[in-house]
């Protein structure tokens, strides 16, 4: 079981997206996703959150909000909990990252990114600042998205394309 965070930051319109083409052997390869990661021994979520988003960006949120938890299951690699938050920040200054490339893209923008597919599920509810935190089981095989549940109730995977706008 792994436990981990992933981060979006917003700066005036701007979603922060890391494209993962820096490591051969990563699930993420190829795809654009926030930041974040591991969970070091003690950390809370709201701790390695932070950890990771001045690790991989130099940047410190001026607000962070918890937005919920993804189970990720791919394959028979052990569940991974994801912690979600949602950071805004004032600079857009980035430094160099060890995962892959930074890139500032506008919110419209994002669905025409190379993207997880049961993160187009997720995407509009992290982003969403006023709506309730939310608890989502995404299922994969390979990388196919064959089975998801948003609090605890199935999903149609067909939704997928038109939920996020």
């Amino acid at each position: 079981m792994g436990l981990t965070t992933l981060c979006y930051l917003r700066h005036e319109g701007d979603i922060l997206m890391l494209y993962r083409n820096k490591k051969d052997h990563d699930v993420n390869r190829g795809k654009w996703i926030g930041v974040g990661g591991k969970f070091l021994p003690g950390e809370s979520p709201d701790e390695c959150a932070r950890r990771e988003i001045r690790e991989e960006t130099g940047l410190v949120p001026e607000t962070l909000a918890y937005r919920g938890i993804v189970t990720f299951c791919y394959d028979e690699a052990p569940p991974e909990y994801m912690h979600v938050y949602l950071g805004m920040v004032d600079s857009r200054d980035l430094t160099p990252c060890d995962e892959g490339t930074l890139r500032w893209v506008p919110e419209e923008e994002v669905p025409d990114l190379a993207l997880w597919p049961g993160d187009r599920l997720f995407l509009p509810l992290a982003l969403d600042e006023e709506g309730p935190a939310f608890s989502m089981k995404l299922v994969y095989k390979d990388d196919i998205l064959v089975q998801a549940a948003l609090n605890g109730q199935p999903m149609k995977i067909s939704v997928v394309q038109s939920l996020f706008k």
